[in-house]
């Protein structure tokens, strides 16, 4: 029998009473795996009814009280781990041991991150800066957050939405990804007992479920990881009401390669960022721009690379990546290859792999021009395309180009070459001969159309506190 999933409202789960479902399907083999609920404004509305009751003494715990809970969080992440990969990879098609070593233990080491920065507020000092008065500053929850996560880290960046927020004392609802909900709900039920009943909620839907919550008054910050236009959709929810917005909404990161650099090395860290997680990844290295003098030698290098990293199973331990995340970005992803223009070179890939399953092959793309469509809109795919430069300001203007900003990376063994490209790339996150490393203490967000907020860090921590001046008369 097909699993029917629940809503987490006020520290249980409980059936929903509406009539729409979605069926959640296994993309490595297309079968239907559980029947997810398209939960009501009503349940919407009791979610949210328990985070505001939960928020009362939640609000006013002590920083060492939530460190507490959250330290106990990352402990039971940790001893469930094979539950979670197991819901996950049932959703997503990834490959299982990655998941748990790339994702579920990373996602526990930060929530110890910001058990630990719960405690690490900062504000200005307090003092004297007027004559007969003391002033000081207070960094207080924001109350009410309202977090809609994405398909391609589903319990990843559950944890990037909740840990901070959670840290600096706020209540949640949370809205998992119409496709990937279970690994959610998993997490949901690890933190019975740890967190007080409707501190953390989830409610099952599709889009505009997503819509309903978003738009509630009641949350003062709406935090999303997804596409531009449902960044856009949120950003305009929260304006309606003066409330605060936190987007991360994707990229397009181009990797900089100068004639310097070690070829063989060098093709092996890009194509390995380019195709990580299917390339279903907002900093996955996506735009190869490479040195004219080396642009040959260096697209047989990527070719070469692809042929080591091939899709699977998420069972299969030699596979590389898993399946796309679903059947319509699957078709959108082959439909891109399909309009490729005539002047594209196809090196290898470009096809669906098998018969079953949303599998696609890795596919390098050469003698692209910056205008196409493969090299401005975001393919979230195991695609890159390669394009050459001639001088450092072209290489600029090329990884520049585009309307996302979130993570880039320059290749180069001349430490000034790192230092000028470093400083003049637009991206929120720029490697220097590394792709795609994330650490819980530095930020993780992007300019332009890639959003604003931080995930990640102490500055993702104040992204989720509102601060206040106090000033006494002596």
């Amino acid at each position: 029998m097909t699993n029917r999933l629940q809503n987490y409202i006020d520290g249980a789960f409980v059936d929903s009473a509406s009539t729409d479902s979605l069926d959640i399907v296994n993309p490595a083999d297309e079968s239907v795996v559980a029947v997810s609920p398209v939960s009501t404004a009503d349940e919407v509305a009791a979610a949210v009814a328990a985070a505001q009751r939960a928020q009362v003494s939640w609000g006013r715990t002590t920083p060492g009280q939530r460190q507490k809970a959250l330290l106990a969080l990352a402990d039971a992440i940790e001893e469930r781990a094979d539950e979670i990969v197991a819901a996950q990879v049932r959703n997503t098609g990834q490959i299982a041991h990655l998941v748990k070593s790339e994702e579920v233990l990373v996602s526990a080491d930060q929530v110890r991150f910001f058990a630990g920065a719960a405690r690490l507020l900062e504000g200005r000092a307090g003092g004297e800066y007027m004559e007969g008065f003391t002033s000081y500053v207070r960094r207080e929850p924001i109350g009410l957050v309202g977090q809609v996560t994405p398909w391609n880290y589903p319990f990843m960046m559950a944890i990037w939405k909740i840990a901070p927020a959670l840290a600096a004392g706020n209540s949640i609802v949370l809205k998992p990804s119409d496709t990937t909900p279970e690994s959610t709900l998993v997490l949901a039920d690890l933190t019975k007992g740890i967190l007080p009943d409707g501190v953390f909620n989830v409610v099952l839907g599709n889009g505009g479920t997503g819509a309903t919550l978003v738009g509630n008054p009641a949350f003062g910050l709406v935090s999303i990881t997804g596409s531009v236009r449902a960044g856009i959709a949120v950003a305009q929810a929260a304006a309606k009401d003066v409330r605060r917005a936190h987007l991360e909404l994707g990229g397009k990161a181009p990797a900089v390669v100068f004639a310097d650099v070690d070829i063989a090395k060098t093709a092996e860290g890009i194509a390995q960022a380019a195709f990580f997680n299917a390339g279903q990844d907002c900093t996955a290295a996506t735009r190869a721009i490479v040195h004219e003098s080396i642009h040959d030698e260096f697209v047989a290098a990527l070719v070469e690379q692809a042929g080591k990293l091939r899709p699977g199973a998420p069972d299969d331990e030699d596979a590389f990546y898993g399946s796309m995340n679903n059947i319509n970005h699957f078709n959108a992803v082959l439909g891109k290859l399909d309009a490729l223009p005539a002047h594209a070179k196809v090196e290898t890939g470009g096809k669906r792999l098998g018969d079953s399953g949303f599998y696609v092959e890795p596919t390098i793309i050469s003698g692209v021009a910056q205008d196409d469509p493969i090299v401005q809109e975001e393919t979230f795919a195991p695609i890159l395309t390669v394009q050459r430069f001639s001088t450092e300001d072209e290489a600029v203007e090329l990884a520049n180009g585009v309307d996302y900003a979130l993570a880039g990376s320059v290749w180069t063994t001349d430490n000034g070459t790192a230092l000028r490209m470093t400083a003049r790339m637009d991206s929120g996150c720029v490697w220097v001969n590394c792709h795609i490393p994330l650490v819980a203490e530095m930020p993780h967000g992007g300019f332009k159309f890639s959003g604003y907020g931080k995930d990640l860090s102490i500055y993702g921590l104040e992204d989720y506190t509102r601060i206040k001046h106090v000033m006494s008369a002596h």
